[in-house]
């Protein structure tokens, strides 16, 4: 490969997160999300996308934690 095609990173790309800040986050904004619930909307569509975001977030935690305690997942990022 010659050096126009080598992708180009920043130092922080390349850094680990923090994974347990990661979860703590997605499930802390699911939890917020549910709480829109109760807000100054009419009808039940916003609440529908709410809750299925909301169950998103938990769903891709979920299945990267189960990714990596089998294996299917590298645990340094």
């Amino acid at each position: 490969m010659s050096a126009e095609q080598d992708p180009v990173y920043a130092p922080d790309q390349l850094k680990p997160g923090n994974r347990k800040m990661a979860r703590r986050g997605a499930l802390g904004t699911a939890a917020a999300m549910l709480l829109f619930f109760w807000g100054n909307h009419e009808g039940n569509t916003e609440n529908i996308y709410l809750l299925l975001f909301a169950v998103g977030l938990v769903g891709i935690v979920i299945a990267d934690a189960l990714l990596r305690r089998n294996g299917l997942k590298p645990n340094d990022q």
